[in-house]
This record gives structure tokens, sequence and C-alpha cells, in this order.
């Protein structure tokens, strides 16, 4: 697999690059910025603990933890990171809050309280306990001295608790920059984009989408993600409030939990940041993460321009016949071998363990014909978030970056590096 940004790579000097919080090229590598320890935490200080009495639907405890749990991690070397906050006021409503000390959500939900106070539970062994207890059940949850007594209908549970004293909150600071954006528009963002995030540890700054806002003939915001062999770009227009907005890399584990939330949301989305955190109000919820200290390469320059070849291809046809002939392919590559002629392409999969697979798919090319490979699995991502009748493909040789889209008024871009097969 040939890497996307190798040309960046081995760029000697400086060169300009898109900015997260540090920017630049020296020697023969991408310079970023290291992950410093943030002083960004308070723990949460509002008193001495008291008791609590609350009672609350099964349906809407269970929602709001369904939410707060997922930001919590299975493993937790700190105690506290493994529970949730609950917080009952005298307003009739309880908060919900969790936190891995990257990434904080808060909810806040309808309840009848008798006593106001705050503990903190363990989160996933409340969410199993919600989970089964029977539908359309009043919980009762009380918390004291250190225990705090579940019940419903017959079953009780005595759990133990930790002081909501020692519980983190992430300090936000001054976020300048506030907009909005349709909740639809921002899922969209997020679907077309994620697929490309990188889970290689050691290029932390490619663990999350770059946003960022351009002039390209009208103020725009765009989207991008990469893991180095291919590039996914969504471009919408630049919101009202966006002006000025550094940009900013989320990172991965934001970028999920924010998509889970947002297929409860209607209407628009909140969104407010620094060149440090991001905030997103969700309705009752908000989410909030800090940003990813690094600099995002220059992705712009790997984006083909001159790509004289065009294939133009039925997307669902394309993308059930590489699925098919990819069955044989090997895990460790995947290759898929495309032999380009004018009115069809021939799919095909070599594997020395299982054999040889082979199919013709329909489609108009222009241009001379020659072989190219791709990552089956690559591919089929992109073709997954291909909604029209027709694909584009821009060619130039075997060994150049592909350019992939639905149409040139599309708002998203996909860049592929092709395989050597």
């Amino acid at each position: 697999m040939l890497f996307l940004f190798a040309t960046l790579i081995e760029t000697k000097g400086s060169a300009s690059a898109c900015r997260g919080r540090n920017s630049g090229y020296e020697g023969s590598s991408i310079i970023v910025a290291r992950i410093r320890p943030s002083p960004g935490f308070r723990k949460k200080r509002n008193g001495q603990n008291r008791d609590m009495k609350a009672t609350i639907e099964r349906a809407t405890l269970l929602k709001s933890l369904s939410h707060v749990q997922s930001v919590v991690e299975r493993r937790n070397t700190i105690p506290i990171l493994s529970n949730v906050l609950i917080e009952a006021s005298a307003d009739g409503a309880i908060k919900l809050m969790a936190t891995d000390l990257d990434l904080q959500i808060v909810e806040s939900v309808s309840a009848q309280v008798e006593q106001p106070g705050a503990t903190t539970i363990s989160a996933h062994t409340l969410f199993d306990i919600a989970r089964k207890l029977p539908e359309g059940s009043q919980v009762s949850l009380q918390a004291a001295e250190g225990k705090m007594l579940i019940q419903a209908g017959r079953a009780r549970f005595n759990l133990s608790t930790l002081p909501r004293d020692d519980f983190p909150v992430i300090a936000e600071g001054d976020l300048p920059t506030s907009f909005e954006l349709p909740a639809e528009t921002l899922k969209q963002i997020i679907d077309k984009t994620r697929f490309a995030i990188s889970t290689e540890e050691t290029r932390y700054y490619l663990n999350g989408i770059y946003f960022h806002v351009s002039d390209d003939g009208q103020p725009v915001l765009k989207a991008a993600a990469t893991d180095g062999h291919r590039l996914a770009r969504v471009t919408v227009p630049r919101p009202d409030g966006a002006d000025g907005m550094p940009g900013i890399i989320v990172p991965r584990k934001c970028i999920g939990e924010l998509r889970k939330l947002l297929d409860e949301v209607e209407g628009s989305v909140q969104i407010t940041l620094s060149a440090t955190k991001i905030r997103f109000g969700l309705g009752s919820a908000i989410l909030t993460s800090k940003l990813i200290d690094g600099t995002f390469p220059d992705y712009s320059r790997v984006i083909p321009t001159a790509n004289d070849k065009l294939l133009k291809i039925d997307p669902r046809s394309f993308e059930e016949g590489v699925d098919r002939v990819a069955t044989i392919a090997t895990e460790k590559t995947r290759a898929v071998k495309m032999t380009l002629d004018r009115d069809k392409i021939t799919l095909s999969v070599t594997s020395p363990e299982n054999g040889t697979a082979a199919e013709e798919v329909p489609g108009a090319f222009q241009g001379e014909g020659f072989d190219i490979g791709f990552n089956a699995r690559y591919l089929l991502d992109i073709l997954n978030q291909i909604d029209s009748e027709t694909v584009e493909l821009h060619l130039a040789d075997a060994a150049a970056p592909t350019l992939i889209r639905e149409n040139d008024r599309s708002p998203a871009l996909y860049v592929l590096m092709p395989m050597r097969v």
C-alpha cells in the first residue's frame, strides 16, 4: 500500500501546514507538538457531601445512563473515573456526569427529588442494573454514608459510592468561537469522514477529524480525516460565528460519542470551542472534549487536480462486485485488481491460498486502459458513502492517488492510494 503523505513526509526544510495549534515541517518528517499533561481539570467542589434521595422512571434513567456510561473506560487505574456523578437538585432534576479526563458528558433529566444531594457510583454497574429492572418501574435512589440504596419493585441493591468532591471536572476556560450546525449536517460530516480516521497511536495527530474554515470562492467549513492511505473530506457552508475559528482536531472517541447522541437530536447543535477544547450542546446533554494537540498535515497537497482518466460507474454494482471477489482475498492485503476498458471494468483477486476470482462490472471509462489495485476494504468504505446513481473515479496511473466523488458539486470527496498488484 502506497502512503498518501509520503511526499509530505520526505519534504526537506519547512512547508506550510494546516494548523492545529502548532505547525511546520522540519528535517525529513512532519513535526508536531508533543502531548502535554494538561492542567485543565478541577475537582468538583460544591461543599460537603450530602445525603440524597430521588425517584426516577426506569426508562429515563436507562436512556441517560446509556449516554454517559459509554464515556467511562472499562479498565481504570483511578477508581473515581469508573463512576458516574449523580447530583439531585431541588428543582426536580438529576444531573449525571461521566469523564475519562479527556472527554466529559453531562446530562440532566427530570425526577422527583425528596432530598437534594450528590454522590458517585460505578457507571457500568448502575447501567447494568437499570437495564435489568422491570419495564415501567420507578427507581428509588438513596445515598447516605458511602452507600447507595437502589430499589425498584421487589429488587434492592446496596452499592458502595465514592465522594462527589473527588470527581474531576474538565475546566473549559474561555471558548471564544460559537456557532450552530444542523444535527443532520453534523451527522453527514461525521459519517462521510470518520472511517478514514487513523487508529495508529504513534501518529496521534491523525486520530481525529480536522475541522477548519477557508474561502473557496465562498466561506466554507471543511472536515477531513486520513490514515495516510486514504483521505475523506466534506465541505459545507461556513456557519455564522465560525469566522476566525482555529483549525482543530476532534479526537476519535469524541466523534464516536457525538455521533451516537446526534441520533436523538432534532434541530441544531450548539458548538463552542477554543484552540484546546470543544463543547457540543445537544439538548439535555453537553459533551465536552479536549482537542488533539498537534498539526494536521496539509492534505490539500495530495488531492489530485490533473487526473485525466475518468471512470463513471454505478456505485452499488461496483460495491457488490468488489465485495464478492474480495471474499477470497488474504486478510493482510485485501488487494483487488481493476482492469479498465472502455465499456467495462474487470475486478479480480489472486490468492496463493484460495485461488482466483473475477467479475465484470459495466462502466464508462475515458482514457487508455490499464490495471490498478486497491485495498478492498478501503474502497468499500468509500463506496458505502456514495448516495448517487453514479460515482466518478478520476485516475492517472497505477501508482498515483485516485480521486473519488459523486460529481464536481458533491460536498464530499475521497482520495485513495493504489496498491501494487
